[in-house]
């Protein structure tokens, strides 16, 4: 499947990118349009799957990846003990704007209180 996203030229270099994190399976560079101090996006290389819905069981190893990718940027950049977010947004109405599945990392600032846990 081709990945015409912005997030596969990012992933052939083709456009450049603030790249903080790679792997193997995953990349992870800096939001261009940052809703906290630090907002890293952490995206699976090898795979193009548009939305969370399109994931396949099969591929739900992706989503720890970029997960363990992200607790571990925190970690080695010194804010997890502090906290941080990760969000992944589904569709238009979720605010998904590139149809490549991503994770956000947010933190180096209190983000309030979200939903009632």
């Amino acid at each position: 499947m081709s990945n015409d996203t912005i997030f596969g030229k990012i992933i052939r270099r083709e456009i450049p990118a603030a790249i903080v994190y790679e792997d193997e399976d995953v990349l992870g560079f800096r939001d261009i349009a940052p809703q906290a101090p630090v907002h890293v996006l952490f995206i699976p290389k090898n795979e193009v799957i548009p939305t969370l819905d399109d994931l396949q069981p099969a591929q739900a190893h992706l989503i720890g990846k970029l997960a363990l990718a992200a607790a571990g940027y925190a970690r080695r950049e010194g804010f997890a003990q502090d906290g941080y977010r990760i969000v992944m947004n589904c569709r238009e109405d979720a605010g998904q704007t590139v149809f490549h599945i991503h994770m956000h990392l947010l933190a180096g600032a209190p983000l309030g209180h979200f939903g009632a846990a």
